[in-house]
């Protein structure tokens, strides 16, 4: 069993480890946007609760955001291990979830500069019509601003703005940034370098957790 949970700036790589992860271990990624909106599509006593607060225009507070991982960690698929993603954020959240009986097994901290965060994010496009992705740099389309593969206007999403940027890199370092210290006390957390391909930082995550990935 391998429960995890990994840590890192917005854009440092998460989701595509998170991915290879889940896929070699066979243990699902708990997408805590996903499963919210999961339980409040399918009625769940704490997916009612959850939608009364989004519909009302406010934060779902977290004791109903740790009700509905802890229903989703319930489930079948978990019993032999579990990725957490985009949970916990701050300490009290950390607090809350050992609380209820939550636990990681290892904390995975990609690290990451700012500036190269800055530079992925703010230079990623998006074709609003067929969905592709590109980057000004590492995957440019042929013709600039337009999509290689429907012709459509290439945009920049308000989340890849360069102001939103510098705030979202702000609450990172304030709040999310203080779990490494959270978990290293208790003995959980490894530090992984993000490499210069996907394939190395998978190899350095593979080789600190013991297995093959």
């Amino acid at each position: 069993m391998m429960k995890l949970i990994l840590l890192g700036a917005p854009g440092a790589g998460k989701g595509t480890q998170a991915a290879i992860i889940s896929k070699s271990l066979g243990i699902p990624t708990i997408s805590t946007g996903e499963i919210l909106r999961a339980a409040m599509k399918n009625g769940t006593p704490v997916g009612l609760k959850a939608k009364e607060y989004v519909e009302s225009g406010r934060l779902v507070p977290d004791e109903v955001i740790i009700g509905i991982v802890k229903e989703r960690l319930s489930e079948e698929d978990c019993a032999n291990g579990y990725i957490l993603d985009g949970m916990p954020r701050t300490i009290p959240q950390a607090e809350a979830l050992e609380a209820c009986g939550i636990d990681v097994d290892t904390a995975i901290s990609i690290e990451i500069s700012d500036d190269i965060i800055f530079d992925r994010i703010t230079g990623r496009r998006l074709c609003t019509t067929c969905g592709a992705m590109y980057h000004v740099r590492s995957v440019p389309p042929i013709k600039e601003g337009i999509c290689d593969t429907c012709g459509a206007a290439l945009t920049r999403r308000k989340d890849d703005q360069p102001e939103t940027v510098m705030v979202r890199l702000e609450v990172f370092h304030r709040d999310t940034e203080r779990l490494k210290k959270f978990y290293e006390t208790r003995g959980k957390l490894v530090v992984v370098n993000n490499q210069g391909s996907i394939e190395a930082t998978t190899a350095l995550i593979s080789e600190a957790l013991g297995v093959n990935l």
